[in-house]
């Protein structure tokens, strides 16, 4: 399933919607870490984590990680959303399951717009417009 923007899929629009709920209100973190997520979807050929087969290491504590949060089940309390605090606008997914992991950048906007402009150009731009993905590989042991 194709779930690069946003307008395509009836299914983004249901769990942005428990996203807003979850984070408590609309905002371009939110839209960050949502569409990172579903990147880590797409690339690491994944659902949700029903247990602990997808891992995120955020470099950051910011709004983003509770749309990781909704969409991949990733929790501090199940151990596979961890915090690497560099302050950066990176994430870090790897999928236990088939060893596959990918580090994902958050470019920077590509002209000024206001906050709710940047929040729907995240959510309606390709994965590649908005982030830098590249192919890594973690240590597991």
């Amino acid at each position: 399933m194709e779930i690069n923007n946003i307008k395509e899929s009836g299914f983004c629009g249901g769990i942005m919607e428990k996203a807003i709920e979850f984070h408590g209100h609309e905002c371009p973190g939110l839209a960050i870490g949502f569409k990172a997520a579903l990147a880590a979807r797409e690339y690491l050929g994944c659902k949700q984590s029903g247990d602990e087969e997808i891992v995120c290491i955020s470099e950051n504590d910011a709004c983003g990680i509770d749309g990781i949060q909704v969409v991949l089940s990733c929790t501090m309390g199940k151990g596979n959303l961890l915090l690497r605090m560099t302050g950066k606008s990176v994430y870090h997914f790897f999928n236990r399951e088939n060893g596959k992991s990918i580090r994902i950048y958050v470019k920077s906007k590509p002209f000024q717009m206001d906050r709710e402009g940047y929040k729907k150009y995240l959510l309606e731009s390709d994965f590649e417009e908005i982030f830098e993905i590249t192919d890594t590989k973690l240590r597991t042991s």
